[in-house]
């Protein structure tokens, strides 16, 4: 029901993202900067909810606001007063506790009884004729699964037939890491304060925020002196990455690839990887692939150029290449291992996926003229880990495998990340359910490559690569849904997105 991309308008997002260890400070500086109290700063995100509430369901006249025992709860309190005010029916539900509120919620709550309202404890019973549902029972820090009556409220608030507005984060989404330790709210709008959260933005987020608003909290000015260490991608970053071509050029000049792998019986993985890196913008894409895969590659895109992969076919592709990608239905056997074991060599760039990936987990070496772009699953094995340790901490799984295999390592998935050896990482805020679908992969890892070899370097090139990927996924998802989107769905919109100057002229 939530589709994150989908729903939200990017353009009113920042692309400046915080981890949650940071927000804290980041308020109290922010605050300081303008000679404000934290106080002020949280009737200002009550006031923001309040607004973009009444703006979402202007009839919604009976509000239920549900309070934790944290400063989430303290946004809560302010919304519930300003509603009272605005004449709306409200009844709030707190969740107590033995020790005491932070200052600035409790200074709330005592406003919220000032002005005549009342707290119920969890036991009441919720009005079944309810608008809407304000959830803010838990904020940013979350590490764990909600303990009760968290968890019973949450389940409860997800049963309701009423929409649930999330105040800074869904209760039970572990902001620093999108992961759901236990039950999370299901929300159908999300307004997050000061800055974005990496777990609004990967892992599990767009299972649980909905539609994501922010709101700087007028600490605009301030915010835009700092520089976050995660940055935010989507595909208004392309004109950046990709300015239009000038009229003398040549088919030399935007790259030659050279694109390894197609053993017997996986012909259809190093087509879509070869025909993503021609329709991504490569100058000449050469193929080198099984005997078998030969003819039918070229019947079905002459302009590749295909040939048997041999000792001397191998050696010659890769003297001639600006860029090697290398994996896509390369197989685990002899075959696959002695070509990769030639590129080993080479000291060109390079992007290594599937099937490379899983001979990388078996002897691994680090370089930093690579790309790898694994998924969760190939993650897992080139961590010696479990796929639940990979997405239990996507953030820490991308950075640990930078460090061990050096280069640019894209981590796949909702969310994918980028990180690179200078420490950069980023989110590519795109793509959407249809590309869990077989071929997704190699279709990237032939844009990504392709995007190499037109100059950008190896961190530009993924994470305008991972752009290009999603944003034409979400092109066609827009067109026909996501169910039953194929992987080369995507050619027919690459075009728009390696070419932003028509988009732009468009708009």
């Amino acid at each position: 029901m939530n589709n994150l991309n989908q729903q939200k308008d990017p353009v009113s997002l920042p692309y400046s993202v915080w981890p949650v260890e940071a927000i804290a400070g980041l308020e109290r500086e922010g605050a300081d900067s303008l000679g404000i109290t934290l106080f002020e700063l949280m009737q200002r995100a009550g006031e923001a909810a309040f607004s973009l509430l009444r703006q979402q369901w202007p009839q919604a006249q009976h509000w239920v606001i549900l309070c934790g025992h944290g400063n989430n709860g303290g946004d809560g309190f302010v919304v519930a007063r300003l509603a009272q005010a605005a004449g709306m029916a409200v009844t709030l539900i707190m969740v107590e506790s033995d020790s005491p509120l932070p200052e600035e919620a409790g200074q709330a709550r005592e406003n919220w009884l000032a002005a005549g309202g009342v707290i119920h404890d969890v036991s009441f019973a919720w009005p079944e004729q309810a608008d809407v549902i304000v959830d803010a029972l838990l904020g940013t820090g979350l590490n764990r699964a909600p303990a009760a009556p968290y968890d019973r409220l949450i389940e409860q608030a997800n049963r309701h037939t009423a929409p649930v507005f999330s105040l800074d984060v869904p209760s039970g989404l572990v902001a620093a890491n999108g992961t759901t330790p236990g039950v999370a709210i299901d929300a159908e709008h999300t307004l997050t304060f000061v800055a974005l959260k990496p777990g609004l933005l990967t892992g599990k987020a767009r299972d649980h925020v909905g539609q994501l608003h922010y709101h700087s909290l007028h600490l605009d000015s301030w915010l835009q002196s700092r520089t976050a260490p995660i940055t935010r991608y989507d595909a208004h970053h392309l004109a950046a990455w990709l300015p239009p071509r000038r009229s003398t050029s040549h088919k030399g000049d935007h790259g030659r690839l050279l694109v390894i792998g197609g053993d017997h019986g996986t012909a259809g993985a190093i087509r879509m990887t070869a025909e993503a890196a021609l329709r991504a913008g490569s100058g000449l894409v050469r193929v080198l692939t099984h005997i078998e895969n030969v003819g039918p590659l070229l019947t079905a895109r002459p302009e590749l150029m295909v040939q048997e992969m041999t000792a001397q076919t191998l050696d010659a592709g890769l003297e001639w290449a600006d860029v090697i990608v290398v994996g896509p239905g390369l197989g685990l056997g002899e075959w696959g291992k002695k070509a990769l074991k030639k590129v080993e060599n080479s000291q060109k760039t390079m992007l290594w996926d599937a099937d490379a990936l899983n001979l990388l987990a078996i002897s691994p070496d680090k370089r930093q003229n690579r790309i790898i772009t694994p998924h969760p699953g190939e993650a897992a094995r080139l961590l010696n880990s479990k796929v639940s340790d990979i997405e239990s901490d996507r953030l820490l799984a991308v950075r640990r495998l930078q460090k061990r295999y050096g280069g640019v390592v894209v981590l796949k998935g909702a969310g994918t990340l980028i990180a690179s050896e200078q420490g950069e990482l980023a989110i590519a805020d795109v793509g959407n359910a249809g590309m869990a679908s077989g071929g997704m992969g190699d279709v990237l890892s032939g844009i990504i490559g392709s995007l190499a070899g037109q100059k950008l370097s190896l961190y530009d090139a993924a994470c305008a690569g991972c752009v290009v990927h999603g944003a034409a996924a979400d092109a066609v998802a827009q067109r026909r849904g996501t169910r039953g989107m194929l992987a080369t769905d995507l050619f027919s919109e690459l075009y728009l997105f390696v070419n932003p100057e028509i988009s732009n002229t468009k708009e």
